[in-house]
């Protein structure tokens, strides 16, 4: 970073919260800011496993796409992403004496209406004990991108065709389908929803004292990545340089000790993504011809 960049980390405290940034409290003030999210100690993104759609794009001619279900495949993958689920909230040996092992690790899921995703949510819970899940919830928001109802094989990759070319962020699918950006704005609505969630279960002073709760969300590989987008807020061209994660992917955000939400590196890479020193909106500050981008 230079020199203005480090003056303005020094002077405010930018969040990986949905919040633009959150000015650093002032030393006069006894209290801290209210974090994103009290109470929770992590967020888990998952995309769902290999569907029949996934093998022979031609099943969406025939098959509703909210309709599509898993192969045999996708159901082992969700059954390894739910190990992997599993192994996050299930305290280690090593700290099983410790407060970090005694705290209850419990567990809320959120996901998609699409078959696809609830068939891998279902072999996902096969590996959680169930005493550790506070509950399961289905919203529509984190849906797949709506392409039009039954979508012609020869349109469809017409229509993905032109979206390379126009972007995918603001590429709208004809036909009542949706664009990446409508699907953010659901998105965002969402994450609002989530912070509601949080606010009114858990007391934020008595939360931060102990974050033992994982929020796991089970959906789609374009929602995955426009929640991201939205909650780090990646600019537009980051997004068009990113990628979907592969079936049943199990992407983690871990709260770090100053109370944010941070992306494993091994998932921010995969994906594409920036580091957090690296994104857009703070280079933007010393070096505005990045204002004239039109391409990515």
């Amino acid at each position: 970073l230079d020199s203005m960049a480090n003056m303005l980390l020094q002077r405010y405290c930018y969040s990986s919260s949905p919040r633009l940034l959150l000015r650093k409290s002032s030393s006069s003030s006894s209290r801290a800011p209210k974090r994103a999210l009290p109470g929770i100690h992590r967020i888990i993104l998952i995309r769902h496993g290999e569907s029949l759609g996934n093998i022979d794009e031609r099943a969406y001619g025939e098959t509703a796409d909210w309709r599509i279900p898993l192969t045999n495949r996708g159901r082992e993958q969700a059954r390894v992403a739910g190990k992997k689920v599993a192994s996050h909230i299930m305290p280690s040996d090593i700290n099983a004496n410790t407060a970090e092992g005694t705290r209850s690790n419990n567990i809320f899921f959120y996901v998609s209406p699409y078959l696809r995703t609830r068939q891998t949510l279902r072999e996902i819970l096969h590996e959680i004990p169930s005493d550790q899940i506070l509950g399961i919830r289905e919203d529509p928001r984190i849906s797949e991108q709506q392409f039009g109802n039954f979508q012609s094989h020869h349109t469809m990759q017409d229509n993905k065709a032109t979206r390379s070319d126009f972007g995918r962020f603001f590429y709208r699918f004809p036909e009542g389908g949706e664009s990446g950006f409508d699907v953010y704005n659901r998105v965002s609505g969402f994450i609002g929803t989530l912070k509601r969630d949080s606010a009114e279960y858990y007391n934020d002073d008595e939360a931060q004292e102990e974050d033992s709760t994982t929020i796991c969300i089970v959906t789609h590989g374009l929602s995955l990545r426009l929640f991201l987008m939205r909650w780090f807020q990646y600019s537009v061209h980051e997004f068009e340089r990113s990628y979907n994660p592969k079936n049943a992917a199990v992407v983690v955000l871990e709260r770090d000790p100053g109370g944010w939400f941070e992306l494993s590196p091994v998932d921010r890479i995969a994906m594409g993504f920036p580091s957090y020193q690296e994104q857009e909106r703070f280079r933007l500050m010393h070096d505005y011809s990045l204002l004239d981008k039109s391409a990515w």
